[in-house]
């Protein structure tokens, strides 16, 4: 294990913060570095990046829900004003289909098109897909059960979320490994490692998964069913439907943030569980132990670090003065491990009672496929540990080594 000096320094009384995201000893296991920030500078201007990141719980919590920032700044300030470049040409594509993300705009547009789609995620409606859930764990785990080993990602993590996030938009489950491929590629633009051949892979799967999105759309036009792409096509808001390219961003953003976070998710809190030591027997007695468990590992573990957001005015935070288009970033993961919130943050404690985490974000951009989320993991991971009472690491996992994201590249078990 890498010492922290290797990748990280500090300097509290400036604030300022080097940290090469790159490091290995970082990526893989970025909560020694939070627990270093929140010790020494849990407000820090990071060098590299050029921007003040927040790491405190209360900070990260107020500033997701504050609407002095936004997630885009372009609808109230010019490029020219703000000093920002043009988009460069060859990531035409992947702009293109984030231009009516959910992810990133905001009211009244956000407020259209969230209330569309909102219905489809809440709860009671996302319960009904239960006993499809487990029915699709059961049968992976019939594939390899007998084999006595597995790589859990891929014969198990992938293929639960995009299944069940398919069929909910109302997508061919057969399209599940192009669905997954498209997803990886477009993702890497959120990577603090990019690259131009990132950028590039990242448009041209862009352009790919649009006019997919598109000729699915043509025929949901003409033969509606009983999915949500149909509802988004067919319903109206205040007397305006949703354009194409409306429904090719909110239909691109859904099918990545409905399963992209959930697989690193799954493998990320299998890991914590078997290294912890604890039976499964115990973690998972019933419903609320279960919850309990699922919301520790989504705070000890989260699968995205970073959410951004613009100052759309001059505004102050923790002393740090900021302007119009100055952007910042809210360390969720970090959020999560602070001390003056949670009680021996760095610690897996199964039954811990010490309030919410911040995993999913908060304000009117909180991750509209929660509900789902928590479900899939309510469901699956009881239900692993059950079937497979003997599992354990078949060798040290495997972590991605990005960040922005985290999760594992391979996680190999055997019982």
């Amino acid at each position: 294990m890498s010492d922290l000096s290797d990748f990280l320094r500090i300097d509290a009384s400036t604030r300022r913060v080097w940290l090469d995201a790159r490091h290995p000893g970082f990526y893989s296991d970025p909560n020694r570095t939070y627990a270093q920030l929140h010790a020494q500078c849990p407000t820090f201007f990071w060098e590299q990046q050029g921007q003040w990141f927040f790491t405190g719980y209360d900070h990260v919590n107020a500033l997701l829900r504050d609407r002095r920032f936004g997630r885009q700044i372009l609808h109230i300030a010019s490029r020219e004003e703000l000093g920002l470049a043009e988009p460069p040409e060859h990531t035409r594509n992947f702009d293109l289909a984030e231009r009516h993300s959910l992810l990133e705009i905001e009211p009244p547009e956000h407020t259209r098109l969230r209330t569309l789609v909102n219905r489809a995620f809440v709860s009671r409606h996302v319960e009904k897909m239960s006993g499809e859930i487990e029915q699709l764990a059961n049968d992976l785990i019939d594939r390899f059960e007998d084999a006595g080993r597995v790589e859990l990602l891929s014969a198990f993590a992938d293929i639960i979320p995009v299944t069940m996030i398919a069929r909910m938009i109302g997508i061919p489950e057969e399209m599940g490994p192009q669905l997954l491929r498209w997803s990886h590629d477009y993702v890497g633009m959120y990577m603090f490692k990019r690259s131009r051949a990132d950028e590039e892979a990242a448009d041209r799967s862009a352009r790919e998964f649009a006019d997919y999105v598109r000729s699915v759309i043509a025929e949901r036009r003409s033969a509606p069913k009983d999915d949500l792409l149909s509802h988004m096509i067919h319903t109206e808001h205040k007397g305006h439907f949703l354009t194409e390219e409306e429904l090719i961003s909110t239909t691109i953003v859904l099918l990545n943030a409905g399963h992209e976070a959930t697989v690193h998710q799954i493998g990320n809190s299998v890991r914590i569980i078997l290294e912890s030591g604890l039976p499964g027997s115990d973690l998972f007695r019933d419903a609320a132990s279960t919850e309990r468990v699922v919301e520790e590992t989504l705070r000890l573990c989260a699968p995205v670090h970073i959410f951004q957001r613009w100052a759309l005015e001059e505004v102050e935070v923790d002393g740090v003065s900021l302007k119009r288009g100055d952007k910042v970033s809210l360390v969720l993961a970090a959020a999560n491990l602070d001390p003056a919130k949670f009680s021996d943050p760095l610690a897996f404690k199964p039954d811990r009672n010490d309030g919410a985490n911040l995993s999913f974000g908060a304000g009117i951009h909180f991750c509209i496929g929660a509900p789902l989320a928590r479900l899939e993991l309510n469901i699956v991971l009881p239900l692993l540990f059950r079937r497979l009472p003997n599992l354990k690491l078949a060798q040290t996992p495997q972590v991605k080594d990005v960040y922005h994201f985290h999760g594992l590249d391979a996680l190999y078990l055997t019982w």
